[in-house]
């Protein structure tokens, strides 16, 4: 029988697959239906905050201009050698807002941008680019068959395998 996985173990899991895989797809609502981008993405100190660097002529930040809602999703990339079904992915909802430059910790937030993108350093030039900070209530993370955790914003380090989750995760 497999050991249990700890809320420790299952942070550093999604943590590692953060760091492996660099790009996302971003679900914003584009007439009341879910529309896909791939965008690079930032963590913030735990899953409850990612921060873009968008261009206003997106079609995706003139979703969110319109409707902040959003979804973000991180998957493991595929391979011959590889179960499809059971690469790890994580599911994060929220809202978005743009992250002005007068907030305390854009210079920080700006500087790990371009730590993991160093490319997109001409884009902070340009007027129609913003950083945008996403705030998401809760998250749904997949290592494989069985091994499936939701957790909430309002206890981020509390993984809560979904099998056993009954209520709203962090609450009891």
């Amino acid at each position: 029988m497999a050991t249990a996985l700890t809320s420790e173990n299952v942070r550093d899991a999604w943590s590692a697959l953060g760091q492996d895989v660099r790009t996302a797809v971003l679900l914003t609502m584009r007439n009341g239906r879910p529309f896909g981008s791939h965008v690079p993405y930032v963590f913030g100190s735990d899953w409850t905050r990612v921060y873009l660097h968008l261009s206003r002529l997106a079609l995706h930040t003139q979703h969110l201009l319109a409707d902040p809602r959003v979804s973000l999703f991180i998957a493991e990339p595929d391979g011959p050698e590889k179960n499809p079904l059971a690469l790890r992915r994580i599911n994060l909802q929220g809202e978005a807002v743009v992250l002005s430059p007068d907030t305390s910790s854009y210079d920080v937030i700006k500087e790990r941008y371009l730590e993991r993108f160093p490319q997109a350093e001409m884009m902070f030039g340009f007027g129609d680019f913003a950083l945008w900070e996403i705030k998401f209530d809760d998250a749904h993370f997949v290592l494989g068959f069985g091994q499936a955790f939701v957790s909430a914003a309002t206890a981020p380090s509390k993984w809560v395998h979904q099998t056993v989750e009954r209520a709203t995760p962090g609450k009891g």
